[in-house]
C-alpha cells in the first residue's frame, strides 16, 4: 500500500473522504459505505465523536478499515475527552495498531452533543496535541522521558480558508507547522476566488494542503451550512442553481470545483454528508483525469 505521505511527497494529487464511526459495536456498516470508494480514494478520515456525539473509537475503526479494505486511514483525535496522559497513551496504541496518520483537533464542547452533562478536558488544544505527537516521533513523552521506541506519525491539522483575518490564520498555520504538522485539511470550498485568495496569502510552508469538497444535495442544505457551520460559505449563485435543479446541480457544481481545484492544490477532502452514492458517482465520472498526475 503506497502511503499518503509518499504520494504527497511525489506531488501526486490525492483524494480523501470523511466518514463517521457507527453508534454501536458493529463496524460492518462502515465497511459497506466505504467499499465502493476503495479504488477511487487515497485515504479515509475517521471522525472522533463528531459534534460531541458518542461513537465508536476512531483508532479502533481506523485499524479495522485498514485490515478489512487495505485502505489507508487518517484518524481524528480531539482534546475534549482525554488529558495529556490519555492522549499520549492513545497515540502509542494507534501506532502499535498500524494507524500512522492523525488529524489533530481541539474538538467540540460536550454541551453540543448527546451527553451534554459530560466534562470536557481540553488540557491542551490542537496545537498542543500536535506537539505531543511530534514529541513521540522524537522518542520522548511530554515530560522529556525516553520511549522504548519512537513513533513516526504523519501529523495533520486543520486550516480555515475563509478566515476574515487571513494574516492571523496564516500565523496559526505556521505555529502548527513548527509543532510538527505536515499536512492540513480544510472545510469545504465553494468559492474558487476565496481559495485563490488564501493560496496567494500563504507563504512557502513545509506542509501539504488538502482542501474540502462537499457535493450538495439541495439549496436547503446549502442555506443550513451558511447559517450554522463556521468556516463554510456557499455563494448565492450556487444556491440559485440548487433551487432549480437540486441534487443534479449539486453534482455538477462538485464536478466543476473538483476539476478546477485539481489544477491548484495538493488534493481534495470529500465530505459525503451521508450520500456515498453521490461521491462514488462523482469520482467515477472524473476518473481522476489521471489521478496520479503530478501538480506543480
Amino acid at each position: 500500500m503506497e502511503l499518503l505521505r509518499d504520494k504527497l511527497a511525489q506531488k501526486k494529487f490525492v483524494v480523501t473522504v470523511e466518514v463517521e464511526p457507527p453508534k454501536g459495536a458493529d463496524p460492518w456498516q462502515v465497511y459497506e459505505r466505504i467499499r465502493p470508494l476503495v479504488n477511487y480514494v487515497d485515504g479515509v478520515n475517521i471522525a472522533d465523536c463528531p459534534m460531541a456525539k458518542m461513537r465508536m473509537s476512531p483508532i479502533a475503526l481506523a485499524c479495522l478499515v485498514q485490515k478489512e479494505l487495505n485502505l489507508e486511514t487518517i484518524f481524528h483525535l480531539t482534546c475534549r475527552d482525554r488529558n495529556v496522559i490519555g492522549l499520549q497513551s492513545e497515540l502509542l496504541g494507534a501506532y502499535a495498531l498500524g494507524v500512522r496518520n492523525i488529524l489533530t483537533l481541539t474538538g467540540d464542547k460536550p454541551v453540543q452533543g448527546d451527553h451534554p452533562q459530560a466534562t470536557g478536558i481540553f488540557e491542551v488544544d490542537s496545537l498542543g496535541l500536535a506537539q505531543l505527537a511530534y514529541n513521540l516521533n522524537q522518542g520522548r513523552d511530554l515530560m522529556g522521558n525516553s520511549l522504548d521506541r519512537p513513533t513516526d506519525f504523519f501529523i495533520g491539522g486543520v486550516a480555515n480558508t475563509t478566515a476574515e483575518d487571513l494574516g492571523k490564520e496564516i500565523a496559526k498555520i505556521e505555529k502548527k507547522v513548527a509543532s510538527g504538522v505536515k499536512f492540513f485539511q480544510t472545510q469545504p470550498i465553494f468559492d474558487l476566488k476565496q481559495l485563490e485568495k488564501f493560496l496567494q496569502a500563504l507563504p512557502k510552508i513545509d506542509a501539504y494542503f488538502i482542501f474540502g469538497l462537499m457535493p450538495l444535495k439541495s439549496a436547503k442544505l446549502a442555506n443550513y451550512l451558511n447559517n450554522n457551520v463556521p468556516g463554510i460559505h456557499v455563494p448565492e449563485k450556487l444556491i440559485d442553481r440548487l433551487q432549480v435543479k437540486g441534487r443534479e446541480a449539486g453534482f455538477e457544481i462538485a464536478q466543476e470545483l473538483f476539476t478546477e481545484m485539481k489544477k491548484m492544490v495538493h488534493g481534495v477532502h470529500i465530505f459525503p454528508m451521508g450520500d456515498i452514492d453521490l461521491v462514488t458517482a462523482l469520482l467515477k465520472e472524473k476518473e481522476f483525469n489521471g489521478r496520479s498526475s503530478n501538480i506543480s
